[in-house]
């Protein structure tokens, strides 16, 4: 009898969900659920940001002065501390702990349906999105980013209430978009510029969802769900 080949889904966890302020036990029970209940379909590589723990360090560096590639290294310490958290917290492999390579990932995710990480290697003008858009460039797959807001808005939310939702956006707006600013570290925007650019160079369908996690079981189960979707 032959088995179907699971897809690998790649996900880039926000920080700000794993810890806003205080771990985000209600949201990670419920997420830890979803993941499990659909492993029968997928594999998952879910990529952890920083979140409050890493902007926390940043700012303090950059206080005193410490330049932005400390600053970044710092906030990479933080994407791996909080992965090696949800590794404990899905109760997977406490011996072989996180990959900090690609090479080690490929490895992980041919015996396990779920693979936490950080940011695998410092490179400039990146966060944990951009690790996560190269992992899907690798496997040749979706990307979907799960954060704080429930998609892709024309201005920020918390700050204008009369923004709009966007519910469709091309790789290449999208790419413009994300570089009208300039790189810093611990940054808001939805996904960092060279996330933006290597979702835009290699087509990689790319879904942004906010922290109603009834949307992203949707999304798993090709249903119709609230979120920005980054294609074409």
């Amino acid at each position: 009898m032959l088995f179907k080949k699971k897809k690998v889904i790649i996900l880039s966890l926000g920080g700000s969900l794993i810890i806003p302020e205080d771990i985000n036990l209600n949201y990670l029970n419920k997420f830890k659920k979803i993941v499990l209940r659909n492993t029968r379909k997928y594999k998952f590589i879910i990529v952890c940001g920083g979140g409050s723990v890493a902007r926390k360090y940043i700012s303090a560096l950059k206080e005193t002065k410490i330049n932005e590639k400390l600053q970044s290294l710092v906030g990479i310490s933080a994407t791996r501390i909080n992965a090696r958290f949800m590794n404990y917290f899905f109760n997977l492999d406490a011996e072989q702990g996180i990959p900090h390579t690609l090479k080690l990932l490929k490895k992980y995710i041919k015996k396990r349906d779920v693979v936490f990480c950080g940011a695998l290697e410092y490179k400039p003008n990146q966060t944990s999105d951009s690790t996560a858009a190269e992992i899907a460039k690798k496997f040749k797959t979706i990307f979907i980013n799960l954060t704080n807001v429930d998609g892709m808005y024309n201005q920020n939310p918390s700050e204008h209430k009369n923004a709009k939702f966007i519910p469709k956006i091309s790789w290449h707006e999208f790419y413009n978009r994300a570089n009208r600013t300039k790189f810093r570290p611990g940054q808001h925007f939805i996904l960092d510029q060279t996330a933006a650019k290597i979702i835009m160079n290699n087509k990689i369908p790319t879904y942004i969802l906010g922290k109603n996690l009834g949307e992203f079981e949707k999304l798993l189960k090709n249903k119709k769900f609230k979120g920005t979707i980054i294609q074409g």
